[in-house]
């Protein structure tokens, strides 16, 4: 262990270092060995963020088991079909869940065990004699076991968040992690001195692949709970935090703030935003507020995540600050280890000319071998070796890619295709939208018809007729909103991307308009 007394996580009022993170997670492998979790068994994890859930991941990988990280927004049904495709026994949950746990287990058909997680608020509830500190007590061990997996042994299952139908157990290798852990450091430059703040939750990659990364360096893991733009803000100053990966809904939640700008982030030395994509007009917001280096990323739950990084080469730092904000603002270049191409249907490269559309497609140490039990989703997931995205971009002759729109996103209305984010970030233009949403409706004339659903700023009124005419002068006619809904918050998916699955639905559309 090279820091064993440097502080590895500040968790609440907790406080661990690396050697007592170590000792930790060693008596968690031998209890889960000792609970008959033998190697290629499924471990479920069902927790907010905190220093259990690092070390759940790293015992998981000493044990030889397949970590399984829940998402505790989903319901019980949906939870219970996840521990069943997995055929999981045991699970470690958050007595913050404990309603929805007991419910999923009960749903479940594999005689899950649950181990239960109290956090320091003392929460005096009974559900069974499995504690986790008490287990850990029970099971100390001298040393950490020699994992014994192999580097094309499953090491993480997550499932996807089934905005597309059914959900889908991405597995992903201990080859995929580590790879993917050692190009980040290297692209990011992450060091010992860094503290990277966990705030998107851990049961997702957005934030996930941090665990390894900034473990491996020796860097500080700072543990956030629950996403409270304030709270966040002054997290930021009072703990000095360096670096973290956020999602645009929660950057954007941020930059509106009212306090905002009163705070000092001169710790801060690099912002990045992933998940999905972002209107410019935000990126410029970010650098302006927190005056740190901003990298805009891109890649999916199959790939580790990171397939892009919008860092600069280093002949384009000479260009002018607003050339090289637009660069910062694109998708981004390929991460080292990953070779990416812009096809289109006959699987030819497009044109590098930044207008081109076509499907981004990866390969690389860090692309996911497949699909938990679904070997025809597996193989329709990859052509010639290449995994395909869905994701429509362009590519310049730098090799910069701009994410247009989800290939299954992009709308045709009479004849002519329309990509929704560069509608949204039209919207996001007006000084009185806070967020945006575009999708496709039918239309009897049309095919499809171009629908904004928005929600304000706080204090702010505007028509639909006056974001029609904002649009109208930014954006040729047809590819405007046909008709605009003003609610009061857009849907989100488990891991906090806008949900437009729910959008693109009449009902819910209708119900959240009676809310509004």
């Amino acid at each position: 262990m090279s820091y064993p007394g440097k502080l590895a996580v500040a968790c609440g009022g907790t406080r661990l270092t690396y050697a007592e993170i170590g000792a930790r997670v060693g008596a968690l492998t031998v209890a889960l060995q000792s609970f008959e979790i033998k190697p290629g068994d499924r471990l479920g994890l069902l927790h907010k963020n905190c220093h259990r859930v690092l070390e759940t991941y790293f015992a998981a990988v000493h044990a030889g088991a397949v970590l399984v990280p829940l998402n505790y927004r989903l319901t019980a049904k949906d939870l219970a079909f996840i521990i069943n495709d997995t055929e999981t026994r045991l699970i470690l949950a958050d007595a913050e869940f404990a309603d929805l746990a007991s419910a999923a287990a009960k749903l479940s058909q594999t005689g899950c065990r649950i181990i239960w997680s109290h956090d320091e608020s003392g929460g005096t509830i009974k559900i069974s004699d499995d504690d986790y500190e008490k287990v850990l007590k029970n099971f100390a061990s001298k040393g950490l076991p020699v994992p014994s997996a192999s580097e094309n042994d499953p090491a993480n299952l997550y499932y996807t968040s089934g905005t597309t139908g059914r959900q889908k157990g991405v597995i992903l290798t201990q080859k995929n992690i580590y790879s993917h852990a050692l190009g980040t450091i290297a692209d990011l430059k992450l060091h010992d001195a860094d503290v990277w703040a966990h705030i998107a939750p851990m049961f997702h990659l957005a934030d996930a692949w941090a665990i390894w990364a900034i473990t491996w360096v020796g860097a500080r893991h700072l543990m956030i709970g629950r996403f409270v733009a304030p709270q966040v803000l002054r997290v930021f100053v009072e703990q000095a935090i360096t670096v973290t990966n956020l999602i645009p809904t929660m950057l954007n939640d941020l930059v509106h703030c009212p306090d905002a700008e009163a705070y000092d982030y001169s710790a801060l030395r690099l912002l990045m935003s992933g998940g999905a994509p972002i209107a410019p007009s935000l990126v410029q917001r970010l650098v302006d507020t927190f005056h740190c280096e901003y990298i805009q990323t891109y890649g999916l739950t199959e790939t580790s995540p990171y397939l892009t990084f919008s860092l600069l080469k280093d002949h384009l730092k000479s260009l002018s600050k607003e050339e090289q904000m637009r660069y910062r603002s694109m998708t981004g270049r390929a991460a080292l280890g990953v070779e990416l191409r812009v096809v289109d249907e006959s699987s030819n490269d497009v044109p590098r000319d930044n207008q081109s559309v076509g499907e981004i497609i990866a390969r690389g140490d860090r692309v996911t071998p497949g699909y938990w039990k679904l070997p025809e989703a597996t193989r329709d997931a990859f052509r010639d070796g290449w995994f395909r995205t869905g994701d429509l971009a362009t590519i310049d002759g730098e090799g910069y890619l701009n994410i247009v729109d989800r290939k299954k996103d992009a709308i045709v209305t009479g004849g002519e295709v329309v990509y929704s984010t560069e509608v949204e970030n039209v919207l996001y233009e007006h000084p009185a939208v806070l967020e945006a949403a575009v999708v496709s409706v039918p239309d009897e004339r049309w095919g499809e018809a171009i629908k904004a659903v928005v929600v304000l700023k706080p204090g702010q009124a505007l028509t639909a007729e006056g974001l029609m005419a904002h649009c109208q002068e930014r954006l040729a006619r047809f590819k405007c909103p046909r008709s605009i809904d003003f609610i009061a918050a857009l849907p989100r998916t488990g891991s906090g991307k806008i949900a437009k699955k729910e959008i693109r639905d009449p009902y819910w559309i209708g119900q959240a308009k009676r809310v509004h």
